[in-house]
């Protein structure tokens, strides 16, 4: 029995577990340094003072309505960003006509910095929150659009002749062959497109927002309080990584049919996890 659990237990470290030991390090360290003088606590609050903070914001009830607009600013842009991307992608992966009339632009638009788009957006939008959507929208866009135009290109030639053959063409072709076949590769852009949302959310947030982590984190700086500087950057780590992982979990979902490197590994592990409990 005590060998069995002592198996899972290898079993769970080797497994998600394994991720957080760097961090738990980290934080460790952290505190330790505090505690011990070495970090100054006006620069760098001990993980404690953080906690604490994030503790008193949501007694005070500003926490929650924070995380609740930069969480809605996020799922807006990002939607608006997929599905611009999304169309465009397939346009310019499925046609040569419309990729070497669309790919030149948006390859230049991608080289220009976040904030270099703020001055513009506001003058156009103004500083509610069309303008903010649309910043983290500019941001989702561009790895969903890269990788839909390229997952395309490399859909196996063999599979479109085949469609053909069948009468499938323009739109349909694209819907029912193509973009299944892109899967893999739209996947990896959203997740992309996602994390870059979260790194626009911040940007969009300094755009006269009166709330939002971006807000809290900026308004941390202004009045000089460390700890809630980094209790929301704490917050973008937390809450990026939680959507990162159901995306992932979503698109291990939909890929399920492929047999590749990573299903089978997975499998081997889950058979691996059944071994174990059949042991206890």
């Amino acid at each position: 029995m005590r060998l069995a659990l002592a198996r899972i237990g290898r079993g769970a470290v080797s497994g998600g577990a394994l991720g957080l030991v760097l961090p738990a390090l980290v934080l460790g360290l952290w505190e330790a340094l505090s505690r011990f003088g070495v970090a100054p606590p006006n620069l760098l609050p001990a993980p404690s003072s953080v906690l604490r903070a994030l503790r008193d914001l949501w007694l005070q009830g500003e926490l929650w309505g924070h995380i609740e607009i930069t969480l809605l600013r996020v799922l807006l842009g990002f939607l608006l960003g997929t599905a611009v991307a999304t169309v465009l992608g397939a346009l310019t992966g499925s046609s040569p006509l419309w990729r070497r009339l669309l790919d030149p632009t948006l390859q230049a638009l991608r080289s220009i910095p976040s904030i270099a788009w703020v001055p513009i957006f506001i003058l156009w939008l103004g500083i509610f929150e069309a303008s903010k959507v649309t910043l983290i929208a500019v941001g989702a866009f561009f790895p969903v659009y890269l990788q839909t135009m390229a997952g395309i290109q490399q859909v196996d030639r063999k599979l479109v002749e085949v469609a053909r053959m069948h009468g499938y063409g323009g739109v349909a072709l694209v819907r029912r062959v193509l973009l299944p076949a892109t899967l893999p590769a739209y996947i990896t852009g959203l997740r992309g497109g996602l994390g870059l949302a979260w790194m626009f959310v911040v940007a969009a947030e300094l755009m006269g927002a009166s709330e939002g982590l971006g807000f809290l984190l900026l308004d941390g700086q202004q009045t000089g309080r460390p700890a809630n500087i980094l209790a929301a950057i704490l917050l973008f780590a937390v809450f990026g990584k939680a959507s990162d992982l159901a995306l992932a979990a979503l698109g291990r979902r939909f890929t399920a049919w492929q047999d590749n490197f990573q299903h089978a590994e997975e499998k081997k592990g889950h058979a691996a996890d059944q071994a174990r409990l059949q042991e206890v």
